[in-house]
């Protein structure tokens, strides 16, 4: 991360921002295992990493726990998830895991907030922004579960037309398909169409959007455009010109970001 940056603030915490490893999540985990009524132990390098009994009825059950950062690491570190009952982890971001392990995605205890990102589509690509709800599509490596997707089409539309969200299921990093090489890919949905699409040229009329630096980049960029900091003017402007929209973005005013 750049000495510029920061990790996103927590909510209800002990821990000021989110987790950047694994340190960070056995100690998140230890302010909520009460709560989800395990009793640990013991936390050893070995693995699994944590032995613990939860409350189940009349008696108690053990639970082989593995932490990870994210859930994915689990897979990278060639675990045998036969000796392991749960993993508890920062990000879920593996849709195949083996289904007799349970996850714990902590992120959803500590109030993290959503990140909006405009994503870009070719022409080539448009129809399929128009036959499903849900899709498989390119995405930033560094979304997170729910976030929100402006799909903006580019020329000769010019125009950001459908909202979706991220579903939290991603997909293997495989074969991009709209152009040479590899994309890392994972489930979106949808939240709405906008009847009234928002165009560039009302970005580059727009007193503070005109300075963007997406915008001024013509909407160019790889893997989606970071675009949070910009979201109450976006929200803005989308849901006065569709203000049948408003209700369904509700969930997603610029004060829940």
């Amino acid at each position: 991360m750049k000495l510029s940056e920061r990790p996103l603030p927590l909510k209800n915490a002990p821990l000021r921002y989110a987790p950047q490893n694994e340190l960070g999540v056995v100690f998140l985990f230890s302010r909520i295992a009460q709560r989800l009524q395990f009793r640990i132990e013991t936390i050893r390098a070995a693995y699994p990493d944590c032995i613990a009994y939860r409350h189940a009825g009349d008696i108690e059950k053990l639970v082989r726990i593995e932490f990870e950062f994210r859930s994915s690491n689990f897979r990278a570190h060639k675990h045998d998830a036969k000796g392991c009952d749960c993993i508890v982890c920062w990000d879920h971001d593996w849709p195949a895991i083996p289904g007799q392990i349970e996850v714990i995605e902590l992120k959803r205890f500590f109030g993290v907030p959503f990140k909006v990102w405009i994503q870009v589509a070719i022409k080539s690509q448009w129809p399929y922004l128009d036959k499903g709800e849900r899709l498989n599509w390119a995405l930033s490596k560094r979304i997170t579960n729910g976030d929100l997707l402006l799909m903006y089409r580019g020329y000769p539309d010019c125009a950001i037309t459908d909202v979706f969200r991220f579903t939290g299921h991603q997909l293997e990093v495989g074969k991009a398909g709209w152009r040479d090489g590899t994309c890392f890919g994972g489930e979106i949905k949808r939240v709405c169409r906008l009847a009234s699409p928002i165009f560039l040229s009302d970005f580059r009329n727009h007193k503070v959007l005109k300075t963007a630096s997406f915008v001024r980049a013509n909407m160019q960029g790889a893997g989606g455009l970071l675009v949070s900091e910009y979201w109450p003017y976006l929200h803005s402007m989308i849901c006065d010109r569709n203000p049948g929209a408003r209700k369904v973005l509700a969930r997603y005013a610029p004060e829940r970001a």
